[in-house]
């Protein structure tokens, strides 16, 4: 799996300070996007060990709230199975650590495939939904567009309905 970024102490893309992983591959391709350069599935560098091993020093600071899987889109069909993995283990290893994952796809396309339910069940709270640029908005918090919606993943899950975070 490839990536563009990793960004520490953000405080945009989710709330408290955040670790945010910028993934590479999207389907979506949004007019307007924010980083088109992550695109292509074979764009970036390769997601190493040893990026792997600074982004969990990083969780392992107090001060740092969570991560933050942007992109591009974690739940690119080619990022899956790594993002499944990667969800799965900084979970054991930082449980009190909260989850972000921002996606073009939408909350009832995912939780209908296994594979992303699979990855919903780790997450904390999912940006879901297509950027579109005529809905932007810099007072939307934590999302691009205001089409986009900001879910608590674990009542969603528990409810069977979305459940707006708040």
């Amino acid at each position: 799996m490839n990536y563009h970024m990793v960004r520490t102490d953000d405080m945009l893309n989710g709330d408290g300070l955040r670790v945010v992983l910028f993934l590479s591959g999207c389907e979506h391709q949004c007019n307007g996007c924010h980083n088109p350069e992550t695109w292509d599935i074979k764009s970036g560098r390769p997601l190493t060990i040893s990026v792997l091993k600074k982004i969990y020093q990083e969780l392992d600071k107090d001060y740092i709230s969570g991560i933050t899987l942007s992109g591009g889109d974690p739940f690119h069909p080619a990022n899956r199975a790594f993002v499944l993995y990667l969800l799965k283990d900084i979970r054991k290893k930082f449980p009190t650590k909260t989850i972000w994952i921002y996606t073009g796809y939408k909350y009832d396309f995912l939780v209908d495939d296994s594979w992303c339910q699979a990855i919903l069940s780790y997450a904390d709270v999912l940006v879901d939904g297509r950027f579109i640029s005529n809905l932007a908005s810099v007072n939307y918090p934590w999302a691009g567009s205001t089409n986009q919606r900001v879910i608590d993943v674990k009542k969603s899950l528990s409810q069977e309905t979305v459940i707006l975070y708040s």
